[in-house]
């Protein structure tokens, strides 16, 4: 992908740009302002920590044995001690609990609780509810048509990022 450097491109398409910088900002303050945990917790958490306990559920796996702390900063792309922090708090919370590796005693797995379990189950029914309730709004072409939109800007962010 060729990111356009023209100046002449560049400022035609300014008040698009601008546009979108102002949606993508408007989006981001009402994810992480004052009313977004009035917006989006449920059992008490935070976005943040819902996502991580999503995280969590997933890198379970069958035999139950857990996660690692690594692999959630990997996966999440956020340094180990702000996961080990938020880690923390959930255990302290009852909503995951640390256990050693069974293969490797040096290793140490993080899992849900019964709690962290009905919790992140509670917070999915919830997402998924607002995702329908979006497309309700939107319509079936709309909501059709933003996928497809959301995806090239995916895409663009993935392609501008590997070129670096």
């Amino acid at each position: 992908m060729i990111i356009e450097t023209n100046p002449h491109r560049v400022a035609s398409s300014t008040s698009s740009a601008q546009k979108l910088l102002e949606v993508f900002v408007r989006f981001r303050r009402l994810h992480t302002g004052q009313n977004s945990y009035a917006i989006t917790s449920v059992s008490g958490l935070t976005p943040r920590e819902m996502i991580l306990m999503s995280y969590v559920k997933e890198g379970t796996g069958v035999d139950g044995q857990g996660v690692t702390v690594s692999e959630l900063s990997n996966n999440l792309n956020v340094a180990s001690p702000t996961i080990t922090q938020q880690i923390n708090n959930l255990e302290t919370h009852g909503y995951v609990e640390r256990s050693i590796d069974k293969d490797d005693r040096r290793v140490v797995r993080i899992r849900l609780t019964e709690k962290g379990l009905q919790a992140q189950q509670k917070a999915s029914a919830a997402f998924l509810a607002a995702v329908n309730g979006l497309v309700e709004y939107l319509g079936e072409e709309d909501s059709e048509r933003l996928a497809e939109l959301m995806t090239k800007v995916f895409q663009y962010f993935a392609e501008v990022r590997n070129e670096k």
